[in-house]
């Protein structure tokens, strides 16, 4: 199984991607520890951690904790279309950097060292194939994911050398029940299924793309 004997971190773990990503990297043998801002967080598919991925002392101990790890999946974010550029709001805009950039740059400056220090590793994060260029009602939320993607091509460039590789997945509509709910016109067979993206994660976290460095990869599903 290509995951075998891999420890890999997944953050957000509760949510519709993330319990789909730990499902997948479960079945293909890694040990899998789940991360999530849930209190008193409990999943039968790994070790579980509640913590605040805004916070970085919280974040720090958390690593302490864990121990030494071979992948880390930042799957935490969020999502939220608002109003118009100009119409945006300072609420709205730190809320989105918050969940989306401030937790991923928490995460990496806890895990990056650490993966440094073991000789090497995986880092994959979420991007968004609509983050690939501007959108009506979305400019908070591409800008926070747009960011996401610069950090990723970034700190690859800095850490490839090193045996570490760091690539982003750009989702397009996510299959989950969130998406439903908030879509109910929608034709969700269109959308990407969880698990078909955790395919593409747990790929990026595998030996098999020891080659790949700075990808953006898109995963539209059908749309």
């Amino acid at each position: 199984m290509p995951l075998t004997g891999k420890k890999m971190v997944i953050t957000g773990a509760a949510g519709g991607l993330g319990a789909g990503v730990a499902r997948v990297a479960k079945r293909q043998g890694a040990e899998v520890v789940l991360l999530d801002v849930i209190e008193d967080f409990q999943s039968d598919l790994g070790q579980t951690f509640s913590v605040d991925l805004t916070d970085s002392d919280n974040v720090e101990a958390c690593f302490e904790a864990i121990g030494p790890f071979d992948i880390v999946a930042n799957i935490a974010g969020g999502f939220d279309m608002g109003p118009e550029v100009h119409q945006t709001d300072d609420a709205l805009w730190d809320a989105l950097f918050d969940i989306n950039v401030t937790t991923l740059r928490r995460v990496l400056s806890a895990a990056t060292p650490r993966l440094l220090a073991n000789g090497g590793g995986r880092i994959i994060n979420v991007g968004a194939v609509g983050a690939l260029k501007g959108g009506p009602n979305m400019g908070a939320y591409l800008a926070s994911k747009s960011v996401v993607m610069r950090l990723t091509e970034s700190l690859s460039e800095e850490v490839k050398g090193h045996g570490i590789n760091v690539n982003a997945v750009l989702p397009s509509v996510i299959n989950t029940a969130r998406n439903r709910q908030d879509m109910p016109d929608a034709d969700f067979s269109l959308w990407v299924d969880p698990e078909d993206l955790g395919q593409v994660v747990c790929f990026l976290g595998s030996d098999a793309a020891k080659a790949i460095h700075g990808a953006l990869i898109p995963v539209n599903g059908l749309t």
